[in-house]
């Protein structure tokens, strides 16, 4: 029961993690479990991400497939994360850019749910408008604000992907978003636009939550987005996750109480947004409206 108490997505990524380095290095589970004196049922269930680890074994790991200092000390700093019941990751801390953990579960998703009362999602945002979300970060640099901008453009790639089939990508606007100024009117309509294109798209469902709702469960909850992932060839599938982002972090969630939490949101969410035709009539009127001011 110890083991239960932890967050899966830290176990899962660093599992990931340690089953690359391991395929990489040409290592079997066999030959991993006899050099690091334990069975191969405990490497396995490391990789699979279904038990908490030890720093000192993963770094024992780490020697065994030679990996760099700099992720040793990643993944061994992950370890230490797997018996935390709420996982929070803490950006530019332990770790490092290249881990991008929430990209590396947006693309394993089958389903992807978003509700945003602030802004346009960032696979949804055209290049204008995702530079003009940057041009409001803190200390950055221009360089640093461009590749960004390139990052967020390259997640997007996943809703035209072939194979295996993109996600069903399913979101809720608050009407505020779209009669939000960012950037200037140009910049807008073209958003705008490309949100009634990305609409037609067979696998997406853009809705537009209108002021007149009033007070919703959404305005309690923030912004956040509900992650879930189709069985794969494992007997029990990867459980699904609450995402929620702030200034210095972001918070994943996946205990079952916790996403059905956040289901009752969404449910709240649906019964109050117009529907998809309703919502593109809607996001045509308000291009109008940018046009004439």
């Amino acid at each position: 029961m110890a083991e239960d108490m932890g967050s899966t997505v830290p176990r899962r990524q660093l599992g990931r993690a340690l089953r690359q380095l391991r395929t990489e290095a040409g290592v079997t589970l066999d030959a991993a479990a006899e050099a690091l004196e334990c069975s191969r049922q405990k490497v396995w269930r490391i990789e699979s991400g279904l038990g908490s680890a030890r720093g000192v074994d993963v770094r024992a790991m780490c020697q065994l497939y030679d990996a760099n200092a700099e992720l040793t000390g990643a993944l061994a700093a992950l370890a230490s994360e797997t018996k935390a019941k709420g996982w929070w990751h803490a950006y530019g801390d332990a770790i490092p850019d290249w881990f991008e953990l929430y990209v590396s579960l947006e693309q394993a998703a089958g389903r992807l749910r978003f509700f945003n009362d602030s802004m346009v999602p960032g696979l949804l945002q055209t290049r204008s408008y995702a530079r003009a979300v940057y041009q409001h970060q803190l200390e950055i640099s221009e360089e640093d604000r461009e590749r960004l901008v390139e990052a967020r453009l390259q997640r997007q790639k996943l809703l035209a992907r072939r194979l295996p089939p993109p996600p069903v990508l399913q979101v809720v606007l608050s009407e505020a978003v779209l009669i939000k100024g960012v950037g200037n009117s140009a910049t807008m309509i073209e958003q705008l636009h490309h949100l009634c294109d990305m609409s037609e798209r067979q696998r997406i469902s853009i809705r537009i939550l209108p002021l007149a709702a009033g007070l919703h469960f959404g305005a309690v909850a923030g912004a956040f987005v509900l992650l879930e992932f189709p069985p794969g060839t494992r007997s029990t599938p990867e459980p699904p996750v609450v995402y929620s982002e702030s200034l210095t972090g972001a918070l994943y969630l996946d205990r079952p109480e916790e996403f059905a939490t956040y289901e009752k949101v969404w449910k709240n969410l649906s019964l109050l947004a117009l529907d998809p035709e309703q919502s593109r009539t809607l996001i045509h009127k308000l291009v109008e409206e940018v046009h004439h001011g």
